[in-house]
């Protein structure tokens, strides 16, 4: 089973299974498709995290491949341009948008280079049958999908980029994306990147070292110094995603694993930890009691988010701490006493929406949950080479000597949080979430959805949902 946003994508996955491929496969060709016909969620130059499980080997850690901020990156280099911070805590408005549209918002591609490792060592079918449905959906084109024109309709929150702005930010955007009048494409349009489909065939002779050390590392290097960017061919380099062992908990008799920061994870297993501590069936599901007490759980965890979560190679986090069972009872208990959490935010805006996800689960019980995106897309496309760039480092706090501050090599903290729920020792939901800075808040309630109130997956995704990541709350 194969399970994603996009239909030529879960396609694309559903093909690798039926060719005999794995859950690895499989996963890694949907990614790449998506890459393709959601151009603005997610790419080969984004980043993202992914929780992989091979039972028949023992296995199971997660990748993490954030993107790392460029070599040439520093913690004052925007103080002097703040403006306001998003109310969801997720990025900060500066002055001319430097962090958000343009080549300063570009941290180091990590994608394709986890897409690869992953493929190198649990693949069974050739990389270039991995990478084949892509360069054909790219090369044919694809037709945009109504979610695809609501995301590029975004009209740009508290001074944001709007879909427009990262869409036609550059001649090649222009030409791909745009209609004839500079207005985006509509439902129903056909979308053609013949360059890209190019840019793929060379990754699918050369794998990732063709984008990290050979030629296109060299094109994409050079563009970005033509244009004030940061990255080098030195930072492309030496990139390299992490496997980490899993981050565990239990909620109600359920094991969960997900990942470390600077993923999401810990904030998944602190709300968990809180929300055991009541009888969540009992209050209703959605009544207002309910969403008092979850809202609630959300702040604290979005406020010791605030404080603690990060890059753990740069910081010092208190994992135990924030997911140990002890310190969920002490917040439950001021829940119960109706002490409000207190999440404040400098000048706030509104949240912000992107990111996409797939699920996979094999003939041989493998594995794999990844959420992968390009953050706030930068609206950069190197002349071309096709496709889309990263805005990663919109989301760092420009101000000095903050857990999320500004340094080279540094990723910043985001809401990704890839999961598995095991019952009895198999896994039970393999979950995760699209949503930008909504994701752990997504796949929060999801799970609760199931394991508290028996809803299938589909009910359970399909209900209406809330977050509370300020003092605000969001309802969707």
């Amino acid at each position: 089973m194969i399970v994603a946003a996009q239909a030529e994508a879960a396609e694309a996955g559903a093909e690798m299974l039926r060719a005999g491929g794995n859950a690895i496969d499989a996963a890694i060709a949907c990614a790449l498709v998506q890459g393709v016909v959601d151009p603005l969620m997610t790419g080969i130059a984004g980043f993202g995290s992914a929780g992989i499980y091979f039972p028949g080997q023992n296995f199971h850690q997660y990748l993490d491949f954030h993107a790392p901020a460029p070599a040439a990156a520093r913690p004052d280099m925007w103080e002097n341009l703040i403006e306001g911070e998003a109310r969801d805590g997720y990025g900060f408005i500066l002055r001319g948008k430097v962090n958000d549209l343009g080549y300063q918002s570009i941290c180091v591609p990590a994608s394709l280079k986890a897409y690869h490792e992953a493929h190198s060592r649990f693949g069974v079918l050739p990389w270039r049958e991995i990478v084949a449905p892509a360069i054909a959906w790219a090369e044919r084109g694809w037709m945009v999908r109504p979610h695809v024109e609501l995301f590029w309709s975004d009209p740009g929150i508290m001074d944001r980029a709007s879909g427009i702005d990262r869409l036609s930010f550059t001649a090649s955007g222009r030409k791909l994306y745009c209609r004839e009048d500079g207005s985006y494409k509509r439902v129903g349009d056909v979308v053609k990147n013949p360059d890209y489909a190019q840019t793929l065939r060379m990754i699918a002779e050369g794998g990732s070292d063709v984008f990290y050390r050979g030629e296109l590392a060299k094109r994409i290097a050079a563009d970005m110094k033509a244009n004030g960017g940061l990255i080098t061919e030195d930072d492309l380099a030496s990139y390299q995603p992490r496997w980490c062992e899993p981050l565990r908990g239990q909620y109600r008799g359920y094991e969960v694993t997900t990942n470390n920061p600077p993923g999401g994870g810990v904030m998944l297993l602190e709300m968990l930890n809180v929300l055991e501590n009541f009888d969540l069936s009992a209050l209703g599901h959605n009544s207002v009691e309910y969403l008092r007490v979850v809202c609630e759980a959300m702040k604290r965890a979005t406020a010791d988010k605030d404080r603690f979560l990060g890059d753990p190679g740069f910081l010092d986090i208190p994992v135990a701490k924030l997911t140990s069972k002890d310190y969920a009872a002490t917040m439950a208990a001021e829940i119960k006493k109706r002490i409000k959490g207190d999440v404040p935010r400098f000048n706030s805006g509104h949240p912000s929406k992107d990111t996409t996800h797939v699920s996979v689960v094999d003939r041989d019980g493998n594995c794999v949950t990844m959420t992968h995106s390009l953050g706030m897309p930068s609206g950069v496309i190197t002349e071309g080479l096709g496709f889309i760039y990263n805005g990663c480092m919109g989301v760092f706090d420009p101000r000095p000597n903050r857990p999320g501050s500004v340094a080279p090599g540094k990723a910043r903290f985001t809401s990704v949080v890839p999961s598995i729920v095991f019952k009895g020792g198999k896994p039970y939901l393999v979950i995760g979430a699209p949503g930008a800075t909504q994701i752990a808040m997504g796949v929060l309630q999801a799970i609760l959805n199931v394991l508290d109130f028996g809803m299938t997956m589909t009910e359970a995704v399909s209900a209406p949902r809330f977050s509370a990541t300020s003092n605000a709350i969001d309802v969707s």
